[in-house]
């Protein structure tokens, strides 16, 4: 197996995962299999516990990891499926040594740093970097590391020293490192410095990693002359110092590595054939020049809470990009604060309360992802309403379904105290509730997580014509409040069906209304999070349905695709 390491220098945030994501896209596409590991630094056992404002979305996996965001580009960008052992953490490597330390396998030997934690985390590498992830059941040939933070980092330590001594466990020959850094524009000459690059690579080589390509994060294309004094500086070929400016689109960066020859460069050091077979013709016109090229808008309000960070909803931007793609309409993405849209804003802010009710009411759909705690329901709320009684096209995931069910409760059922027993424990009408079988103790990794089935009740609803699915369907879930099952009698006499639900027929999955869509062009809340599954040229069913009938394209769509016939049900 090969393994190319992808390092970062200077600050954060410079796009490794990005970069990462893209030498997998050029090595894919060179008929390689292609698999990839987040090394994150943090003491966190997962991403689980941690807030969006701290280190934006937690991606779920089929198996129900709670991983980094990045693990999400990696599967959007190769189209592979990860677990949560591709997502290495402090947390997960100190847990793995000190279980094993306790039950005795280290024969009585003083358990350190190294080699005993730096030992785990290369076996860990090997083991995981031989997991199928396409699909097929095919072992990789590669394997494309992230290492997370940025080089010099005291929390990252074993983790450079473990690379440091993989490269004599695997070869020379195979193993390439990547480094990440900034060239930044410094005054009003605009002159690119290279002295934080520069001083990155000596940290790096000091620890015993010597970079094979510099990926240069810049605002604008490095000067021939920058390119040679980092070439001469930092010990790299100068057709290694690569180029990473600012481009129009994420999609573009494959594109930008292609023509700087990153894939022959990678292929030659890791002694690989297939350097030539390289055709990103398609990745070209599917995605990178397709976002660029759309005109007409489509107007999207987000109702959130985490709504001064788009990494929080990461994934559910990038599944509104894929469906616009396949839709032919531009994304315009107003951020409404939940908050904002509440009575209490109206008399403490009311400038921001006036500004959130003029995006809603100049959208031409209504989003509200998925989320936890009481701040900002009320508000959503008021924008599940608004989306109903205005027949403007509605998505709820997660939060954003049982929002649906708390409206429909107070404002048709006429039970004013409706609510979840997440925000209201005392509520009279309990419409949402804790699932039985959730810890009340333990945080971490005890919700309703991972790739769940969701039986289709029916035909004769929106989501089934989407998916194309005439019995069922499989998501990813994260939650641990559930639509109560005893109101489901009531809430379906009084129109809102519920056409998903799991294979006990108890859990509450996809609700739409019962003239929908005659009557409403688009009104559907999904408890699973589709957007974990969408990809670039295969967006998520209901994000594209909801982007179509946002764009009054839906109508069109539906009748030119097949009704799914009711099948036998599943095993």
């Amino acid at each position: 197996m090969k393994f190319v390491i992808v390092s970062g220098g200077v600050v954060s945030g410079l796009g490794k995962g990005i970069t990462a994501s893209s030498i997998g896209v050029l090595l894919k596409n060179c008929g390689m299999k292609v698999t990839s590991v987040k090394i994150d630094p943090y003491l966190n056992i997962d991403a689980g516990t941690m807030s969006p404002f701290e280190h934006g979305e937690v991606f779920v996996l089929d198996d129900g990891g709670e991983g980094d965001l990045d693990l999400g580009n990696y599967e959007r960008f190769v189209g592979i499926n990860l677990t949560k052992d591709h997502n290495i953490t402090t947390g997960k490597i100190y847990q793995h040594v000190i279980e094993k330390e306790r039950k005795g396998d280290y024969l009585g030997k003083t358990v350190q740093v190294v080699p005993h934690l730096t030992d785990a985390i290369q076996d860990w590498i090997l083991r995981v970097g031989h997991i199928p992830v396409d699909g097929q059941g095919s072992v990789p040939d590669v394997c494309v590391i992230e290492l997370g933070g940025t080089v010099g980092d005291i929390e990252s330590m074993p983790f450079v020293e473990a690379l440091r001594q993989f490269q004599f466990r695997v070869g020379e020959e195979n193993i390439c490192y990547v480094h990440v850094s900034l060239v930044p524009v410094i005054g009003v000459v605009g002159e690119q410095k290279t002295k934080p690059t520069q001083h990155s690579v000596q940290v790096l080589r000091s620890l015993g990693l010597s970079p094979t390509l510099l990926a240069c994060r810049s605002t604008e294309p490095l000067e021939a002359a920058v390119r040679d004094k980092l070439a001469l500086f930092c010990h790299v070929p100068k057709a290694n110092v690569l180029t990473m400016h600012d481009v129009s689109n994420i999609w573009r960066v494959p594109l930008l590595l292609e023509e700087q020859n990153v894939h022959h460069i990678i292929c030659k050091k890791l002694h690989l054939q297939g350097s030539e077979k390289l055709d990103l013709s398609e990745w070209r016109s599917v995605t990178a020049d397709r976002w660029d090229s759309l005109v007409d808008p489509v107007r999207i309000a987000m109702v959130g809470k985490y709504t001064g960070l788009s990494d929080a909803y990461l994934s559910v931007i990038k599944s509104l990009q894929h469906a616009c793609m396949e839709a032919r309409s531009k994304l315009v993405l107003e951020w409404v604060e939940a908050a904002n849209l509440e009575e209490e804003a109206k008399q403490t802010n009311p400038v921001e309360y006036a500004a959130s009710w003029a995006k809603l009411r100049a959208a031409q759909g209504i989003l509200v992802p998925g989320g936890f705690g009481n701040r900002g329901v009320e508000g959503k709320i008021l924008a599940c309403n608004y989306a109903r009684t205005n027949k403007v096209p509605y998505l709820g995931i997660c939060l954003g379904m049982q929002v649906v069910v708390i409206e429909f409760a107070r404002n048709v059922l006429g039970l004013t105290d409706a609510n979840s027993t997440e925000f209201a424990p005392g509520t009279s009408a309990p419409v949402v509730v804790f699932m039985p079988e959730v810890s009340t103790t333990h945080m971490g990794g005890t919700m309703r997580l991972g790739s769940r089935r969701t039986v289709l009740q029916t035909v004769s609803c929106t989501a089934a014509k989407l998916y194309q699915k005439d019995a069922y369907i499989d998501e990813r879930h994260r939650h641990r409040y559930e639509v109560n099952p005893d109101m489901v009698p009531r809430l379906e006499e009084a129109g809102l069906r519920f056409v998903g639900r799991d294979e006990t027929g108890e859990r509450m999955e996809i609700v739409e209304l019962e003239s929908s869509p005659a009557g409403h062009p688009f009104f559907l809340g999904a408890q699973f999070h589709p957007e974990f599954k969408s990809r670039p040229g295969k967006p998520s069913p209901l994000f594209l349905g909801f982007i179509l009938a946002a764009s009054k394209k839906l109508d069109n769509f539906l009748v030119n695709t097949r009704s799914p016939m009711k099948g036998p049900p599943p095993s």
